[in-house]
């Protein structure tokens, strides 16, 4: 089996520390190679934090504001620049994970080069299109993703729901990458009792959490119709709403949610504390590739309630680890999360089965089958031994419903 040392190239327009599951994943993904011995050059736009000395293996571009999405933006580099760079240091491979302008002019770099790239399925922008005006395009958006990763080698999808919705749009040429969780950050012995009490919570009351970006396509309106069902059924029981995160909704949901605890944007050790402090983690969105808050609240100890797709459909059997809905059944979605708050036994058997679950989702299984995709790529045009595929293990299936 060939060791060899890689040369890989991760472009993105986002990383950390921006905070959305694409720039976590592409941290991971990265911190990975490099203790696995690859060199990992990145291109991304420049951030607010990023000062002017120059790095070997970081080349940083012009951003552009993203239109209706405050605090994300396009990343644009002349392609010109990119084959000067890669002449002189030749990249093994290619891993592009926006298709954006950044994205696409790496791209046709690198096919004038002949340097293998392979590309991830990150974002859902064909469907998030419609919540910001742009529905006419939707069809025009889809075109052009699958033009664009149909000229990469492979293009990485970390949920089976999601590679059989792409098949269906005509994408090909589709791999299943999933997605870990660093389960000594995340875990229930993180619960703050004194965070609790801040929320105006005790030990018995309840916290119904949600961690993400506060943005249209997210589906968060039906946060406000479960805490309004959940206190209509359970008057007796103090249950709080509380919401982790920033974005361009804040401000309407706040409005809405008046009696609602907003902790804005957390990282870290206390984004691990809040997770840790909530009970039942819900998640509505349907528009998630896979959605790495799912696997961090399960990790957590929480009973995470979601629709029945990407992640949660991937890592919840339904009744056993979390409670699931089937995509769009608002109705549903309320009643799942009834059910666990219907029993105390109930919820807890459900924590203690997500943490269970969780603990064995660890990045290094992740990075290693990254890693063979990469070699699988480049050894089409190099002198790179192809590796033996890593074992892949299979999720629980979410089919049974209790």
């Amino acid at each position: 089996m060939s060791t060899a040392r890689l040369h890989i190239t991760l472009v993105s327009e986002t990383f950390p520390p921006e905070i959305n599951g694409v720039a976590t994943t592409l941290g991971r993904l990265s911190e990975g190679l490099r203790q696995r011995g690859h060199q990992v050059e990145l291109v991304r736009p420049r951030q607010e934090a990023d000062g002017t000395s120059a790095d070997e293996l970081q080349l940083l571009c012009r951003g552009w504001p993203l239109p209706g999405y405050p605090g994300l933006q396009w990343g644009q580099v002349s392609m010109h620049k990119l084959l000067r760079r890669w002449r002189r240091q030749r990249p093994d491979v290619l891993y592009i994970a926006t298709e954006g302008p950044l994205g696409l002019s790496a791209l046709r770099a690198a096919r004038r080069l002949g340097i293998a790239v392979v590309s991830g399925f990150h974002t859902n922008f064909q469907q998030y299109s419609s919540e910001y005006g742009l529905g006419l395009l939707s069809r025009l958006l889809t075109h052009y993703l699958r033009w664009f990763h149909r000229r990469t080698h492979s293009t990485l999808v970390p949920s089976p729901s999601q590679c059989l919705e792409l098949e269906r749009r005509g994408f090909d040429n589709l791999a299943l990458m999933a997605r870990g969780v660093d389960s000594q950050l995340f875990n229930p012995g993180r619960r703050n009792q004194a965070l609790r009490e801040r929320w105006g919570l005790g030990n018995d009351d309840i916290a119904l959490l949600h961690v993400g970006r506060l943005a249209a396509e997210k589906n968060l309106g039906l946060l406000q119709h479960c805490l309004a069902s959940a206190q209509r059924i359970y008057p007796q029981r103090r249950i709080r709403l509380i919401v982790v995160g920033d974005g361009p909704q804040r401000s309407a949901l706040q409005q809405q949610l008046p009696q609602a605890v907003f902790c804005g944007a957390q990282r870290g050790e206390a984004l691990a504390e809040h997770y840790a402090s909530g009970d039942i983690f819900l998640f509505p969105s349907l528009t998630e590739t896979f959605g790495n808050v799912v696997l961090e609240a399960l990790a957590s100890g929480l009973g995470v309630v979601a629709y029945d797709q990407a992640a949660a459909a991937q890592h919840i059997r339904h009744g056993h680890s979390g409670a699931l809905a089937m995509p769009g059944d608002a109705e549903a979605f309320i009643d799942a999360c009834n059910w666990l708050l219907e029993d105390p036994e109930t919820l807890r058997r459900v924590r203690l089965n997500a943490r269970q679950h969780a603990s064995r989702q660890g990045w290094p299984m992740i990075v290693e089958q990254f890693e063979h995709h990469l070699r699988e790529a480049c050894c089409q045009d190099h002198n790179v031994p192809r590796q033996a595929a890593p074992l892949m293990i299979k999720p629980e299936s979410s089919t049974h419903r209790g």
